[in-house]
């Protein structure tokens, strides 16, 4: 029996094309939410970075699990689960970064600056339109005082890397060619929804996952049910254990009526 059911945003939730949750997701969620399901969100971004989905269905969830598993919470904000990059891995990516014309963003808990912007940054902020958060540019000197959750670092996966292997407490996620998420090496989606189960005191074998990204192929693999969306790339489909259609064409309401869940 499905308890607990958790979302991605982009590509999932939300289209790439509209940039909105499409009408048959909406009524989905109203009416799991009616059948005394619990959901929850589980992105890669920050919370300051989903205040747009909070604030139309905040009363539909029961948590958030952000920052790819770095920092999960209930609709009250209370913490369930929280972990930061370690400062001496981000002294070293720091100083490689210096004089470079890569971007990278620095996510702390409730502010998201970058050391530079770019023409990678620039193509970004046209896939996710209206969507996209604000770029600030400031000092990388904030990280020796400030709890780095994540970064965003612009490059492909095979010039991140070296820089990767200059950092031995991280390990990188991928949901977008454009950048990596670098996360703790123990971090992760799967991380964060193990956090939720075991504080809302859910089986996994109770639980659904639905995703796209490269980020959430744990994610589906830690679940009992991962479904990928049909925008998934094919690594992401070839580890779920359903493929629905995709965000434009009422993938996740087929997917739950496929289960019998609707």
């Amino acid at each position: 029996m499905v308890k607990a059911i958790f979302f991605d945003i982009d590509g999932t939730l939300i289209s790439f094309k509209t940039h909105k949750i499409p009408q048959s997701t909406m009524q989905a969620l109203q009416k799991l939410h009616k059948k005394g399901v619990k959901l929850f969100i589980c992105t890669g971004r920050p919370p300051t970075d989903i205040k747009f989905l909070t604030d139309e269905l905040h009363d539909l969830f029961n948590g958030y699990i952000t920052l790819n598993g770095q920092y999960c919470y209930d609709t009250d904000n209370h913490i369930i689960h929280e972990q930061w990059l370690d400062k001496n891995d981000l002294q070293i990516l720091t100083d490689y970064l210096k004089d470079k014309d890569i971007a990278c963003g620095f996510i702390e808990l409730d502010y998201f600056y970058f050391n530079l912007r770019n023409q990678y940054l620039v193509d970004l902020d046209k896939t996710l339109g209206s969507t996209a958060p604000e770029r600030i540019i400031d000092d990388m000197g904030r990280i020796q005082e400030h709890k780095t959750y994540q970064l965003n670092l612009f490059l492909t996966e095979k010039d991140a890397q070296p820089v990767l292997d200059m950092l031995p407490n991280c390990r990188a996620v991928r949901w977008c060619p454009l950048f990596a998420d670098i996360i703790p090496k123990e971090g992760g989606k799967s991380t964060g929804i193990k956090a939720i189960l075991d504080y809302y005191n859910i089986d996994i074998a109770d639980c659904m996952a639905f995703g796209d990204g490269g980020n959430d192929k744990e994610m589906l693999e830690f679940a009992a049910i991962g479904i990928a969306m049909g925008n998934a790339d094919d690594d992401v489909k070839a580890i779920a254990d359903y493929v629905t259609d995709d965000v434009d064409s009422d993938g996740i309401l087929k997917a739950l009526q496929h289960f019998k869940l609707l």
